[in-house]
């Protein structure tokens, strides 16, 4: 059985976004281009989301805090002290829908 470490972002409401369809940032792509330097653009198709234009600072500052999940046998006997030893204050204990929000098909099951 794999057992794999988590990192959970909380995502904020107050990242702001303007909203374009494919259509009209294909027609006005210097636009949505400038407008991206300053905040994502959310890219639709058909209604949908299906993209987003955002500034290279914006991206490089995403990338920077990627961190893919490693199997716990990858960590040091250190890092495994430290995680053994650390304590979650109630303020910042997971609920359910924060586990929903990062929960996919090919994410492990606990117990499985």
């Amino acid at each position: 059985m794999n057992t794999y470490v988590f990192r959970t972002v909380r995502k904020t409401e107050a990242f702001m976004t303007a909203t374009v369809t494919a259509s009209d940032a294909r027609k006005n792509f210097d636009h949505w281009h400038d407008r991206s330097r300053t905040e994502p653009v959310r890219i639709t198709e058909h209604g949908r989301e299906s993209a987003y234009l955002v500034s290279a600072e914006t991206f490089h500052a995403l990338w920077s805090c990627y961190r893919k999940a490693i199997g716990v046998g990858a960590l040091s006997d250190a890092e495994m002290a430290l995680i053994m030893e650390a304590e979650v204050s109630n303020e910042h204990a997971y609920e359910m829908p924060d586990l929903d929000e990062t929960s996919d098909a090919s994410t492990p099951k606990h117990g499985t």
